[in-house]
């Protein structure tokens, strides 16, 4: 009988898909410093064994790749994307097409994406393509969803073009609950509300609804993520139970008391976009990166040269808070998250890619540059890219870091990202699970 279990075991063994990965210079994010001259072993797509080259026992049946010169890095994830409603620089439902989503999976895996959470304004072939990933080995880059989002009765997003319809318009704690429960149903990976009144030109969700939709949420076992804008709001959300930040405050400097409730309740700055700020003021005088090769290796040239033109730039001029956003709320974003990373806040790292001129993939890149000019330094923005947001996805087990047992999510860079953050532009190859993604 051991005989056969030993046969059985070798055969096993000899049919594993294993890889070795050898010679580069290993950031894993756990905090260790980076490792020259390191090795990886993946066997049906997961780390089986990681280490110095030198004491690398390499299994008999490997496929070996050499990447001595090479940096590799944790996937990035993006804890604040749209998936699927954007196409042609135009935002609608009808664009949530298997292959625009995939094309966008494909475009998140290209810059070195290996997860993104969709927030709020996702349909239902969102939960059939997660299911399809889930029930193996994922090629592309994971898709984690809020679902469908929540507001008020006609409040912000709603009239913003392609928005009408998409989240929940909630008028009373009933229909919340009815709504959470219709969520919860879906097994949504998170809840999404948006508060926010657009400076005045919008309706916001009153708060005691928000705070029976992170009420019915907890009853069913799921946490909520809210797009923010005021200080003052974000304070009585935190309090209430709210987990994660959505966007950083941008009204008013962060102060004592919001921290203290923060670090109280365990609640995430989840997603720096800062981006996104700066996609309101920067088409007004023409995008300057539109020339970047990075971005033009993964923007339809039509998109490229649309925000090109004049008629796109008097386009977003149209926007007039957006000398606000240039002069004021953005460099309020970067104080603010540096003053909650140095008291200790968890920070996660997202950038609210997917809708018009959001464009994902380059965009996480950019936002990784601001946050150097926030003031964070460049192991400070990987952790929170890699390590910080598996953990807040709940899925510090499977990736986040290079470690035994976990999912073989990482990057292949071809220049070092901590002796200067534009390298992590330098994508070369990007594995999830053990399967080359791009």
């Amino acid at each position: 009988m051991r005989t056969v279990v030993t046969l059985l075991a070798a055969a096993l063994a000899l049919s594993a898909e294993t890889r070795v990965f050898q010679g580069f210079t290993l950031f894993d994010g756990t905090g260790k410093p980076q490792v020259a001259d390191a090795a990886m072993i993946v066997t049906d797509g997961r780390i089986t064994w990681v280490g110095a080259k030198s004491a690398l026992k390499k299994p008999a049946n490997a496929e070996v790749a050499d990447l001595t010169g090479k940096f590799v890095i944790p996937g990035i994830i993006n804890l604040h994307c749209h998936l699927g409603n954007t196409k042609a620089l135009a935002q609608d439902p009808k664009n949530f097409t298997r292959d625009n989503v995939n094309d966008q999976l494909k475009t998140y895996a290209k810059n070195g994406v290996t997860a993104v959470l969709s927030m709020g304004s996702d349909q239902p072939l969102v939960f059939d393509m997660r299911a399809e990933q889930r029930a193996g080995r994922p090629s592309l880059t994971r898709i984690y969803t809020a679902g469908r989002g929540f507001t008020g009765k006609a409040g912000y997003p709603t009239l913003a073009p392609g928005m009408k319809g998409v989240p929940y318009e909630v008028e009373t704690e009933a229909q919340v609950a009815a709504a959470v429960k219709a969520e919860a149903a879906k097994k949504v990976d998170m809840l999404k509300v948006w508060v926010d009144d657009h400076l005045g030109r919008d309706v916001k969700i009153p708060t005691a609804l928000t705070a029976a939709i992170i009420r019915e949420g907890k009853r069913h076992g799921l946490r909520t993520s809210a797009h923010l804008f005021y200080l003052e709001d974000t304070k009585k959300l935190v309090a209430a139970g709210l987990y994660g930040v959505a966007h950083s405050v941008r009204d008013k400097p962060v102060d004592d008391e919001l921290i203290a409730l923060m670090k109280k309740h365990g609640a995430w700055m989840a997603a720096t976009t800062l981006t996104r700020e700066y996609s309101v003021f920067t088409y007004v005088k023409g995008a300057p990166f539109a020339d970047d090769p990075w971005f033009v290796r993964s923007v339809d040239p039509a998109d490229r040269a649309t925000i090109k033109t004049k008629a796109f730039q008097d386009k977003a001029a149209l926007d007039h808070t957006y000398p606000r956003y240039q002069n004021e709320f953005m460099d309020i974003a970067k104080r603010n998250i540096k003053k909650l990373a140095d008291a200790g806040v968890k920070i996660g790292f997202g950038t609210d890619t997917g809708p018009p001129a959001r464009f994902p993939g380059y965009f996480e890149h950019l936002e990784m540059e601001f946050l150097v000019d926030s003031g964070l330094t460049p192991v400070q923005i990987l952790t929170a890219a890699t390590k910080n947001s598996a953990e807040f996805l709940g899925e510090s087990k499977n990736f986040g870091t290079i470690e035994k047992g976990k999912w073989a999510d990482f990057v292949v860079l071809g220049k070092n990202p901590l002796t200067e953050i534009k390298n992590s532009r330098s994508v070369e190859q990007t594995w999830v699970a053990g399967n080359r993604a791009y």
